[in-house]
Order: C-alpha cells, then structure tokens, then sequence
C-alpha cells in the first residue's frame, strides 16, 4: 500500500478523494510525515493541492473546551454496523481497518456508509487540553461524497477484546493481513453522547467540510495493546488546529 493511502481511502471519494484514502493519485503525492522537514507544519508547502491545510478556518483535531461547547438537541448516533471480512493494513502513517459494505452510520436525517477505520497516537483530540493515549476515527462517506468521522478515545485499561484481532495482526508497511471475520460494532461505547463540529481531514489534503462527531465515553486499551502500536507508531497525531469562531455542539 502507498503511504498516502489513509487519505486515499476518505479524500478520494471527496475530491475524486483525505490525503490518506484514492489509489491512483497516491504515486505523485508527495511524501508527508508527523516529524522533521515534512511534518505538520510544512504540509501546505510539500504540494498545492495541500493549501487547506494553511488556509481553512476549519481545520481538525481541535481542542473540545467543555466550558466552551454549547448544548444542543443533536439527533442520536445510530451505529448501523455489521461484521464481515476485514483488512488490515499499514499505509505508511497509520494502521487501518477496512470493511465491507453494509454498515452504516444515520443521524436523524444524515446517514453515511462505513468505509474505514484507522488509529491516531496520542488522540489527536484534546478535552480540557488533554490528549487520549490513542483515538480511531471511523470514516463514512454519504451517497453525495461528504464525509462524516466518528472519533473513538481509548484509556488505558482492560484488553480491549473487540480489537484483539486487529491488534494481533499490526501488519508491517506493505503487507496487508486479511480477517475472516471483524465487528465494528464491538469497538463503539454504549453511551453515545458526542461533540459535533464542522472539521477537516486530519492528513493532507486536509480538506475541509467533514462532519465530525467525537464520542464523550472513551473505552478501553491495555497497555501491551498501546505498546503493540507504538511499536510501529510512536507518534503519528497532528496539533491542534484553531477554532477561528467554530462553535462546538454537545448532544443533551
């Protein structure tokens, strides 16, 4: 897989798609990282096409103030997800799970196909200026091509037996694991009280008009599941990025 693949799976359904989600444009994308000469900080200057990621006003991660959100009767999150096959990969920047179709996430009137899922370290949300050890965001794409991502935080805690496949599998760069079978559906909280914003992809393009909704409850990782991670990734979490005006909804 090329490195740029995480946007290739979300950006190429968007602009043709999250600087980690198309295939065919991955070969001319430029090389980026979390460190050094290509880190966050100089995405916008490794190619044009990476503009947003300087020029947005609606840039993600973000650091969600509590203090600061404003309450809000947002529609309940319906997790419509369903297991099947699975693939593990490692693009080059993260770990990530592809699915089949058939799941799907509905929100009042919104509702989006599940197409991926794939891990930040530390979270690269904050609440009350504070990192997670890790998050996944689950990346949907509606029938129209707009994104929705579902943020998941993990603790430090108990074996998360949900992931216990994934995590069994941590593929090196380049070689793909298949699972026989993978439940999304394992991964979500029961309690699905979220924030809400207007956001970005977190890679390059960093493409902005992604409806984010990042859960309240974190779940559970343990610690040598953590390790397992950071044996391949130490660090792979953009900063946060300014509100500039944005208001953050929490459901009621």
């Amino acid at each position: 897989m090329k490195k740029a693949m995480l946007v290739a799976v979300v950006t190429g359904s968007v602009l043709a798609m999250h600087a980690g989600l198309a295939g065919a444009n991955d070969k001319a994308a430029p090389h980026w990282s979390y460190d050094g000469k290509t880190a966050p900080a100089h995405w916008s200057e490794l190619d044009e096409a990476n503009s947003a990621c300087k020029l947005s006003k609606e840039q993600s991660p973000i650091d969600i103030i509590d203090s600061a959100t404003k309450k809000a009767a947002l529609p309940a999150l319906e997790f419509k997800y369903a297991g099947g096959a699975a693939e593990v990969i490692n693009n080059g920047h993260t770990i990530q799970v592809n699915l089949p179709a058939g799941s799907s996430l509905k929100a009042g009137d919104f509702e989006a196909n599940l197409l991926q899922f794939h891990f930040h370290t530390p979270s690269e949300e904050k609440i009350n200026g504070k990192n997670y050890p890790m998050v996944a965001h689950f990346v949907h794409k509606t029938v129209d091509g707009k994104l929705a991502v579902v943020a998941v935080l993990f603790k430090t805690g108990k074996e998360n037996t949900a992931l216990a496949p994934v995590f069994a599998a941590l593929p090196q760069e380049g070689k793909p694991t298949p699972l026989a079978s993978f439940d999304p559906a394992g991964v979500i909280p029961a309690n699905h009280a979220y924030y809400k914003f207007a956001g970005s992809l977190t890679t390059p393009p960093c493409s902005d008009g992604v409806r984010w909704q990042v859960l309240k409850e974190p779940v559970e990782l343990s610690k040598a599941q953590v390790a397992a991670f950071h044996n391949l990734y130490k660090m792979n979490a953009r900063p946060v990025q300014p509100l500039n005006g944005r208001v953050v909804e929490v459901s009621e």
